[in-house]
């Protein structure tokens, strides 16, 4: 018998990317926390707080059998907007300057949602929040236009992605 993690066979997963170590890179785990504590869910919607882990998982989902319908990213980076700016970031838009960063910016993970996106056919959107700040050793906490930006990260999943209102 085939085990299907959870993720996989939910229509929709939402997947927080980011080091919570490291200040604002862990806006994505924030989200992903936050929609899990204070947001009542639709059962097909499984949300993960993925860390620095996200292409493990989007690994397995490339080889395994089950997929998701639609993959949300949430994810922070540096792209010289003003701080705590939410955008969405086409698939085929990642910085090719950001390879060399913890998540979703590497190639490996990029190829892999491209993978997704046109072997598998399923759709994935990335909704991204400008840092403002990354430390150069490890500090835990987001800068304060980030933490403002995580209920509208959350409200801009749950409207635009999932068509939720709540």
């Amino acid at each position: 018998m085939e085990y299907v993690p959870d993720y996989c066979a939910k229509r929709v997963l939402i997947l927080g990317c980011g080091n919570i170590l490291f200040g604002d890179d862990g806006f994505g785990p924030e989200v992903a926390q936050k929609l899990l504590s204070d947001y009542k869910l639709p059962e097909d919607v499984y949300v993960l707080d993925a860390g620095t882990g996200v292409r493990e998982i989007l690994f397995d989902m490339v080889i395994g059998g089950h997929k998701p319908q639609k993959i949300v990213i949430i994810d922070a980076m540096d792209v010289g907007r003003p701080a705590g700016e939410l955008f969405e970031l086409p698939l085929d838009n990642i910085p090719a300057n950001k390879t060399d960063d913890f998540s979703l910016h590497q190639v490996p993970t990029s190829n892999l949602l491209k993978e997704l996106r046109d072997l598998c056919g399923v759709e994935v959107r990335i909704i991204a929040c400008q840092t403002g700040f990354i430390p150069k050793e490890v500090f835990q906490g987001l800068s304060e236009p980030m933490k403002k930006a995580v209920p509208m990260g959350c409200e801009m999943i749950l409207n635009y992605e999932l068509k939720i209102k709540n």
